[in-house]
């Protein structure tokens, strides 16, 4: 079993199935090199292909594993949007081994697949992925889902870190997960309110969340500049906790 560190570094990011904001440029070396600079020992994304068949991207058909060579050496992917070129879905890159890993179809409808990337590491922690869709009623069945695999699979006493996309720009998600599994989130303990993260030129909308328990946050940043506001349409969010 792999030792708990005294403190762990988490990043959240959409990356946008490696385009730019703009879908001109395709930035997957760029964005390695980005999410690499903040030296986390988890990451969880969204968006990544984990098959894509387009030809002017197939040189990193598996993405996350192009993101996670020789820095993580342990990686889960979980497919939700399947299309004729290949899938897109959540991944998780992480420094400690997993135990289990399992990806929860939360979907509402066949036009928007959705999903829940829940994985357990052999230091006892909880970590899951998520990307909520884009309607209020959608994200409303995905948070109940949400709620009840953590009530279901995460004993109330272990670590858990919650983190991804969650649209969820009137914070009606975010006043639903909060009481209810006893969460808390890393912009908000560290700067007293929710920060922005979309769109990732000038953010004006708080679309990307880490929420915690049974771990300290002791701090969180938002990446915006450069090189972040080139890349993706979201900026990443980063945070560190202690044990």
């Amino acid at each position: 079993m792999t030792v708990k560190p005294a403190t762990f570094r988490v990043c959240s990011y959409n990356i946008h199935k490696g385009f730019s904001a703009s879908n001109r440029r395709f930035l997957l070396d760029d964005m390695r090199d980005a999410i690499r600079s903040v030296n986390a020992d988890l990451c969880f994304l969204q968006e990544v292909r984990g098959e894509d068949l387009h030809p002017d991207t197939v040189r990193e058909s598996n993405q996350f594993e192009f993101l996670a060579d020789s820095v993580w050496p342990h990686s889960a992917y979980g497919h939700n949007a399947i299309y004729q070129q290949g899938h897109h879905g959540n991944a998780i890159l992480s420094k400690y081994p997993f135990t289990r890993v399992r990806n929860y179809d939360v979907s509402q409808w066949f036009f928007s697949q959705r999903g829940v990337l829940l994985g357990h590491t052999d230091n006892d922690m909880y970590l899951a992925c998520v990307h909520m869709g884009l309607l209020a009623s959608e994200r409303q069945h995905q948070t109940t889902a949400l709620i009840r695999l953590i009530e279901e699979h995460v004993p109330g006493d272990a670590p858990l870190i919650i983190a991804g996309d969650f649209n969820d720009m009137r914070l009606a998600t975010d006043k639903a997960l909060k009481p209810t599994l006893r969460l808390e989130e890393v912009t908000s303990t560290v700067f007293g309110r929710t920060k922005r993260t979309f769109p990732s030129q000038m953010p004006i909308l708080p679309m990307d969340r880490i929420y915690y328990r049974n771990v300290e946050c002791i701090d969180a940043s938002v990446m915006t500049g450069n090189p972040w506001k080139k890349l993706s349409d979201h900026c990443a969010l980063t945070a560190t906790f202690r044990f």
